[in-house]
């Protein structure tokens, strides 16, 4: 290529990373926001957006999570726009590396959910498990999300319905839930163990497993993006050498 050609290919390559981490650094800013707006005022967020939120604030501490996501977000935003605008190659190293972190994060985490799955169970029941013990019947919040969530899959607890075996529920209702039997009542040992409804984890793994090609493909999308960002600043620090 003539030396104008490449430098009207550098030009453009700059521009579409500006606009590509603008977007991210927009987003980050949008994210973490909402973040520090549900942990300053979460019944307003409840509010808005009706019973699933509440549901979903009592399973994962959404704003925290909201808050490190968009902070990471802010920070590889703006490493990637100030450092092509700037043509800073220590800012473009930092993104690169950055990413690149994130990207061999993502590929060990998708390593270790499919070698290790039966330790991720494992590590689920010992915590989920005292939960259903000693909130589910208790908190109306989190008794909701587990009917709601046994309803619909069609499972019983965690593993099955011993895990309700010397909780509060079954102390005080001398039975189990009652999809543990299958909607049948009253649900007692015997015939919860004729059922044999399985455990919540054991079916949501399968319909993970029936979408594997789904979420494969996002997380191909995801990892896709993250390597052409990775090779894009990679690009503009080498040419910077040729300027």
């Amino acid at each position: 290529l003539s030396p104008g050609a490449k430098m009207g290919c550098f030009t453009f390559v700059k521009v579409m990373m500006i606009l590509f981490n603008l977007a991210i650094f927009l987003g980050g800013g949008t994210l973490l926001g909402v973040g520090i707006w549900v942990k300053v005022d979460g019944e307003s967020f409840v509010n808005i957006f009706g019973a699933l939120s509440s549901s979903i604030l009592q399973v994962v501490n959404v704003g925290y999570l909201l808050i490190v996501i968009g902070a990471i977000l802010l920070v590889i935003g703006f490493l990637g726009c100030y450092g092509a605008q700037k043509e800073s190659k220590c800012l473009l190293m930092m993104f690169f590396s950055l990413v690149l972190i994130i990207f061999i994060a993502e590929v060990a985490a998708a390593v270790v959910a499919l070698v290790f799955t039966g330790l991720a169970e494992t590590l689920l029941t010992g915590l989920v498990t005292p939960l259903l013990k000693e909130k589910y019947g208790v908190d109306q919040t989190f008794t909701e999300i587990w009917n709601v969530t046994m309803t619909e899959v069609h499972c019983c607890g965690l593993n099955n319905y011993t895990d309700f075996n010397n909780s509060y529920y079954y102390e005080t209702h001398n039975s189990y839930p009652r999809q543990c039997c299958d909607m049948r009542e009253p649900c007692n040992g015997t015939l919860a163990a004729e059922m044999a409804v399985e455990g919540c984890f054991k079916q949501i793994l399968e319909e993970i497993r029936t979408n594997a090609a789904v979420a494969g493909g996002v997380a191909a999308g995801i990892a896709a993006l993250e390597i052409a960002a990775m090779a894009v600043s990679m690009y503009l620090y080498c040419r910077l050498d040729e300027k």
